[in-house]
């Protein structure tokens, strides 16, 4: 008897850029699973029938990617609690009784990728410096706080998002203008952009890592290209660096073992796949 035919994908708008088929497939071919992962392109206006559609047809579930994190939530018949706090989702996992339920595992894929570039590493080694204010923060500041950092020291260029998400999750998160940038990163143990500066296309990141720490964790959620100039100046000080590769890698694997019963390995070769795809 055959096995059952397992179909999970990703939905956006544009999604045809997305690695996640490319990710999934992988490990869907690594494990001899009788299933596929596609791109669902879903116009904003379309997201709740989409969602709907995953019951309908009996899918395991998706990915949520932009402009539909925020908005599926309402979708969806219940929120993961921490999904809840940050206020977005990127996975859906349809039930056997059809119930949809949201979660989101960016920040998960976030702290996995430090702890693989250092093993060592603890949230609480000291202070946190995090640029930009926008939903890929939310995620990864939430996941900071719940393991275990003690000092969030957050910049954004629009002042006023930093201010509102400082309140929102304080004590621990403080606001500091951007023009303080370079003073902030003094004694911090992790520093972390979250903003698209750097990014192909974009302009680079203009901050001067001369005060920081040669202990300090320098990473940056941004994938192409693979070495932004902030991780180049900071590699050449001897600063030990992460890419957003290893985050969109890590989110990944809990989605992967809800729909397909596998928790997958993010191997060196898996990386080399997704990286020619670019």
């Amino acid at each position: 008897m055959q096995k059952k035919f397992i179909m999970a994908g990703v939905m956006g708008w544009p999604i045809e850029h997305s690695r996640s088929p490319t990710i999934h497939n992988y490990w869907i071919k690594e494990h001899n699973i009788n299933g596929a992962y596609g791109h669902f392109p879903v116009q904003p206006n379309h997201l709740e029938a989409a969602i709907d559609g995953l019951r309908a047809l009996g899918l395991a579930g998706c990915n949520i990617t932009i402009p539909h994190k925020v908005a599926a939530m309402k979708h969806v018949d219940w929120v993961d609690p921490k999904a809840q706090r940050i206020g977005a989702i990127n996975t859906i996992v349809c039930k056997p009784d059809g119930m949809l339920c949201g979660f989101n595992h960016d920040g998960f894929g976030y702290i996995q990728s430090l702890y693989e570039a250092q093993p060592t590493w603890h949230a609480s080694a000291g202070p946190v410096v995090m640029l930009g204010a926008g939903g890929a923060s939310r995620s990864i500041l939430v996941s900071l706080l719940d393991s275990g950092a003690s000092e969030i020291r957050l910049l954004n260029r629009t002042q006023s998002k930093a201010d509102e998400l400082a309140a929102e999750f304080g004590p621990l998160v403080t606001a500091y203008p951007w023009s303080e940038l370079n003073d902030t990163i003094e004694d911090c143990k992790l520093l972390v952009n979250t903003t698209s500066l750097g990014m192909q296309g974009q302009a680079p990141l203009e901050i001067d890592l001369s005060n920081l720490k040669s202990d300090a964790l320098v990473s940056d959620i941004i994938y192409a290209p693979l070495e932004t100039p902030l991780l180049a100046a900071a590699k050449a000080r001897g600063n030990t660096t992460v890419n957003g590769l290893g985050m969109l890698l890590h989110q990944a694997r809990p989605a992967f073992e809800a729909w397909f019963g596998v928790l997958p390995d993010v191997s060196q070769k898996l990386r080399n796949v997704v990286i020619a795809s670019f």
